[in-house]
């Protein structure tokens, strides 16, 4: 087949830099030029993937074991499919590096995780090999079944009888993300396609840590115990339908004859996709890429939905990797070290280590701390998180206290509802999640939690701006979720100490929702050695004691939630002399702390509202909010956060500074504020209520 893009390769322009040390990549501006190479020469292109990645990965971070798990059967899939004009979507997209690799993007690897470079999530805006921006497991397989759908309706799909050109349809899905109720779903829709439709499951035994739960054991169970055996058995019945399967009866046979050794061959009632109406194939080795290519090229033409189990091995080709995947999934720039401290570029000799970098204490690791104290000082506190006890920081209380912490999986709505009920039974509850992912998890939230007076407590990591994940992985609306819920207590943390005051103020929180949120990123050290006062529901903090008095007098009141409170003081700092700002930690998005915004607005304070988070229905909506409901005029009160567009992937320092959340950016915010208050003292007077202002329109663009 030819490829329908552009012939740069990926529709965009770019093709691939040459010098860069990658000789066959340099030649591959598409798939069409991969597809040129004999089958004898795929491996090297597979190990030429495998290099590039790690060696940019170690030096600015990103998704490095879930990549170098799929880089045959990534190289495979390319050289079987023609997806310039087939369907290629991705479920789990942070394994798309090698994907994005093959579709000429080898010029725009060494800027990953950038706006000028690569993304690290599929991105459709790079190319139009990228069908859906994806950093949410579980969808891949509905979406392709809608993709599947629409194809036959506009009589594009493929028919091996009528439409041999149509159009054909795989997803791939892995790193566990097959236990996702959404998944599950797109597996029951799959069942009743008529026609092409191929799921390439990559059974890795692995989701971002172990995965957990019944299908998980399952799927060890298909590996270890009666694997091969039951793949024989499938591939029988497959050879009868399959068009040319002698490929089929070959590969299958010296598979199941070279395992006899190895797998014992104890029946398993069926294949358990097949339930959903799908037939199966495998398990087949994922880095073997003649087996792979065999494979594909049956089941390209197969006119019936079919899943093809492929096992791969997570980070394979790197030892370190494939030793500790869940440390390696998605770890910061990082360095191989021979015993002199010398760095070797990868583990080539006995004694080796791995460094990664570490930019100081995060609150991620502060969350672990504060949670194995409080689980040790309260025995009814229980925790829980959805497939991310490394980047939620429960990993030691998983493992001190294995009774009380809990892992689902990636289900988070499974692992909500399963803190209601422990909640009901009289335990505390703690849900640690990202941001991002606690959406997926709203509808339990108002049902099970909210509605029936159920305390659920949530540890919203991730919170605001995430840096190079970008737009798929910020977490930007969860206060204009969960506020919206009767009875949610919504709080924010700046530093450790105000986080811990937080954890221990939902310790106490008995009915309902609550949440703190605290970004990714280090904690300040800004008011160490101060005290920390406890929460107390809806009252701010001051964080200038200068002007905290009644009286004060001062040109500008700034209301931050969450970190922007430590940017904001040094804004303040930066005025002095110009502008006499007065900076609160709000604390509370919901409730907001009433008592300060009536006496601001009374003594005729102009208002900042900062916040790490949309400035749609975000805290600022909520300080309107309460000020209109006190009947107090609103005129002097200017939101300002996360912009009402998108925001890309970048470090998160620069995205703080693109947004104006940065000191140097809050400076010129709270100068215009203080500007445009004194222009309206000098007009008449406003109407007791007026319409709020925010600076949204001010920060769209740099």
């Amino acid at each position: 087949m030819a490829d329908k893009a552009s012939a740069s390769g990926n529709g965009n322009g770019r093709g691939a830099s040459k010098g860069t040390g990658f000789p066959l990549l340099e030649k591959i501006l598409g798939p069409a030029d991969l597809r040129k190479l004999p089958v004898e020469r795929l491996p090297e292109v597979a190990a030429e993937i495998r290099r590039a990645i790690h060696d940019q990965v170690s030096k600015v971070g990103g998704h490095l074991a879930p990549n170098l798990g799929v880089v045959e059967l990534t190289v495979a899939l390319h050289y079987v499919f023609d997806f310039a004009h087939d369907r290629l979507l991705f479920d789990v997209g942070h394994q798309c590096y090698p994907h994005k690799l093959l579709t000429g993007r080898l010029e725009m690897l060494s800027n990953l995780r950038t706006r000028e470079g690569m993304s690290g999530f599929p991105e459709p805006s790079e190319s139009p090999y990228d069908l859906f921006r994806v950093g949410h497991a579980g969808t891949g397989i509905s979406t392709a079944v809608g993709m599947a759908r629409g194809d036959t309706l506009n009589g594009d799909g493929f028919d091996p009888a009528n439409a041999a050109d149509g159009r054909r349809v795989v997803t791939i899905i892995g790193d566990a993300s097959i236990v996702n109720g959404v998944a599950m779903e797109g597996l029951n829709g799959a069942g009743t396609l008529k026609r092409q439709f191929l799921v390439v499951l990559n059974d890795n035994g692995m989701s971002i840590s172990h995965p957990q739960g019944a299908m998980a054991h399952y799927f060890d169970r298909f590996r270890l115990s009666a694997g091969y055996g039951n793949f024989k058995k499938q591939a029988k019945e497959a050879l009868k339908r399959v068009p040319g399967g002698s490929v089929l009866k070959e590969a299958y046979h010296a598979a199941g004859e070279a395992a006899k050794s190895w797998f014992h061959t104890d029946k398993i009632e069926g294949g358990w996709f097949e339930h959903f109406g799908l037939m199966t194939i495998g398990p087949i080795d994922g880095h073997d890429i003649p087996t792979l290519v065999a494979f594909l090229r049956e089941a390209r033409d197969f006119d019936k939905p079919m899943v093809l189990h492929v096992k791969t091995v997570k980070g394979k080709g790197y030892e370190f990797a494939e030793k500790d995947s869940s440390r390696f999934h998605s770890p910061g720039a990082f360095k191989v070290v021979n015993p002199d401290g010398e760095n070797v570029g990868e583990l080539v000799q006995e004694g080796c280590r791995v460094e990664i970098k570490s930019e100081g204490r995060s609150f991620t690791a502060a969350v672990g701390d504060i949670m194995l104290d409080m689980m040790e000082r309260d025995q009814r506190v229980v925790t829980a998180t959805a497939a991310m006890p490394d980047g939620t920081g429960l990993t030691r209380a998983m493992t001190k206290y294995p009774e009380r912490a809990f892992d689902t999986g990636i289900c988070e709505s499974h692992a909500f509802d399963m803190m209601a009920g422990l909640a009901k039974t009289g335990w505390k509850p703690f849900f640690a999640v990202y941001s991002t992912f606690l959406q997926r998890a709203f509808d339990q939230a108002f049902q099970e939690s909210a509605l029936q007076g159920l305390p659920v407590r949530l540890l919203l990591d991730r919170a605001g701006l995430v840096g190079g994940d970008g737009a798929v992985h910020h977490g930007f609306c969860d206060v204009a979720l969960l506020r919206t819920l009767p009875g949610a207590i919504l709080t924010a943390a700046i530093d450790e100490p105000s986080l811990k005051a937080a954890m221990e103020f939902l310790r106490t929180c008995e009915k309902g929702v609550s949440a703190v949120r605290y970004p990714r990123d280090v904690v300040s050290d800004r008011f160490t050695g101060k005290p920390c006062p406890p929460f107390e529901l809806g009252r701010a903090r001051s964080l200038t004691p200068e002007f905290a008095s009644a009286r004060a007098d001062m040109d500008l009141a700034v209301l931050a939630f969450g970190t922007p409170a430590i940017a904001a003081c040094e804004a303040a700092e930066k005025l002095e002399g110009v502008l006499r700002v007065g900076v609160w930690d709000a604390r509370f998005a919901k409730p907001v702390d009433t008592k300060l915004i009536a006496s601001l607005v009374e003594r005729g304070i102009p208002i900042v509202t900062l916040e790490d988070h949309s400035v749609v229905g975000g805290f600022g909506s909520a300080v309107l909010e309460a000020a209109q409901e006190l009947g107090l005029s609103n005129a002097r009160i200017v939101r300002h956060g996360l912009p009402d567009r998108w925001v890309l992937q970048d470090s998160r320092a620069k995205q703080l500074a693109e947004v104006r959340l940065d000191a140097a950016g809050l400076v010129k915010v709270f100068a215009d504020a203080a500007k445009t208050a004194a222009t309206e003292t000098e007009a008449p007077s406003p109407s007791r209520v007026a319409a709020p202002r925010q600076t949204q329109h001010k920060t769209a663009r740099r």
